[in-house]
């Protein structure tokens, strides 16, 4: 029998988290950046012998050099650690379809995904698959997307998706069974579509395909110990560069079986590894022309604001869907949460602060709807389902307030300009353009509908511009939580 040890070191979910930061517990202790990744990273592949470093996805958006380059700097910046190989997450999409293109053909390693595909031809659109060689063994890795990826281009009529996990089980199939006659002795999958699918796909693969392992990424789950399924061990790293995640297993070449592992959640932080210098030298060379740029007051809160999660009203969610409601001129604003990159801001807020913090660049878009539609709308994006850290949750405006009964799975109430709403009245409700274009899956609603009272009026073609603008023109904002979205569990 002949086995062999490997070790695989896989982040997701990077979201450009370039720089170390100093935590407030631990005395300033420095965690994470991608330098101090790197210093670890290198460490592991002095002192193991047969070392893969992977990622699953989203690598780009969540930080203003990332922006700024729209993506270049993070793939060059990729390109110094050096990963063996990367899947598509939905962030990837974000500059577009042809920049993503482009991106592709800039990294030094392979970025695969197996089930995207141009449709008129039947062909895949990114290389789905690679097969690594190391130490005499075939390792088979291939790439899965989540069904975000068809909001970035829902309106591409050249691309399409096999989204579905039962789709995309196939799509695995497919290609495992074409190397049923080669000797591949590991299968991982790097996926991007979130802790629970990970868990629903892993139940569903036939076993006959081989899949020994699952390294997922977009729900930012954080781990205890690999969760197994149908004999599939599936991991995740949480989120940033605060912690990348570690197997060590043995592999036997003549059953082509993992039989013997190891997995934990390594810290990134001063007692791991000390930062790789050159990279620190070089994402300082991208962070001083932003800082030049942005390094410019456009600002002072009242006093520092936070965004602590997405499922929930938020402080700074509150102040820019108040900010967007007073631009559009609407009675109810649902802003992304998501679209709010910062857990905290101010403060003294610079440009590069508000840049980082709400990087996304959309129009702002009004509408005029029913009060039956707008309960439609609640009653989905507030059910319990939603707020799994994948849904698309929304940030409301003053003047609005919703009541959701977890436990009864329906809206209690919802109420606008502080008046309970009636079916027959009309509303003005605002939202983004990525929301109108991705409405019927993230609001329970149709663009037709949506359109079908007023039509649309594109109140602002940059919601960021507009939201500088207004925070410009309002020193010493504040903002509190106020039961503007309650959910009640009993």
């Amino acid at each position: 029998m002949a086995t062999e040890r490997f070790t695989i070191l896989h982040s997701n979910d990077m979201h450009g988290d370039f720089l170390s930061e100093a935590r407030s517990e631990g005395k300033g202790h420095l965690i994470g950046g991608l330098a101090r990744l790197s210093g670890y990273i290198n460490t592991v592949r002095k002192e193991e012998k047969n070392v893969f470093y992977v990622i699953s996805g989203d690598m780009l958006q969540g930080s203003l050099i990332d922006s700024e380059y729209k993506g270049i700097s993070t793939i060059e910046i990729m390109n110094y650690l050096a990963p063996d190989v990367a899947s598509l997450g939905n962030h990837e999409l974000d500059y577009g379809l042809p920049h993503l293109l482009f991106l592709e053909k800039m990294a030094n390693f392979p970025i695969v995904n197996a089930n995207m595909y141009i449709k008129k031809y039947y062909k895949r659109l990114m290389m789905p698959h690679v097969i690594l060689q190391k130490a005499g063994f075939s390792i088979l890795f291939i790439g899965i997307i989540t069904e975000k990826v068809m909001d970035s281009l829902a309106s591409d009529r050249l691309v399409g998706s096999f989204v579905s996990l039962e789709e995309a089980s196939r799509e695995v199939g497919k290609i495992t069974d074409a190397y049923k006659n080669d000797d591949i002795d590991l299968t991982v999958l790097l996926t991007h579509i979130g802790i629970d699918a990970d868990i629903e796909l892993a139940g569903i693969l036939k076993p006959e395909w081989g899949v020994d392992m699952i390294i997922g990424g977009h729900s930012h789950t954080i781990l205890a110990e690999p969760i197994k399924v149908n004999s599939i061990l599936i991991v995740q790293a949480g989120v940033g560069t605060d912690h990348i995640g570690r197997f060590d297993i043995t592999v036997d070449d003549a059953t082509n079986a993992i039989i013997d592992h190891q997995w934990r959640l390594v810290d990134i932080d001063e007692d791991t590894a000390a930062e790789d210098a050159a990279l620190v030298a070089y994402i300082r060379s991208y962070q001083d022309v932003v800082d030049r740029k942005y390094n410019t007051l456009l600002c002072k809160f009242a006093r520092q604001l936070t965004h602590p999660a997405r499922e929930e009203e938020t402080e700074i969610g509150n102040l820019f869907a108040d900010a967007c409601a007073e631009i559009a001129e609407c009675d109810v604003m649902l802003l992304g949460s998501g679209s709010i990159r910062n857990e905290r801001m101010g403060p003294l807020v610079t440009l590069g602060a508000f840049r980082s913090c709400f990087p996304y660049d959309d129009t702002l878009v009004r509408f005029v709807v029913t009060g039956d539609q707008l309960v439609r709308i609640f009653q989905h994006i507030m059910r319990k389902e939603n707020r799994n850290g994948e849904g698309e949750c929304y940030q409301v405006n003053h003047g609005v307030r919703a009541v959701y009964n977890d436990r009864e799975a329906r809206l209690e109430a919802l109420m606008v300009n502080d008046q309970p709403v009636t079916p027959a009245e009309e509303y003005r409700l605002a939202l983004t353009g990525y929301h109108l274009n991705n409405c019927s899956a993230n609001l329970n609603i149709h663009k037709e509908d949506l359109m079908a009272l007023r039509g649309a009026k594109v109140v602002s073609t940059s919601t960021s511009s507009a939201l500088e603008e207004y925070l410009r023109n309002h020193q010493n904002a504040a903002a509190a939580i106020e039961g503007r979205l309650q959910y009640r569990q009993a």
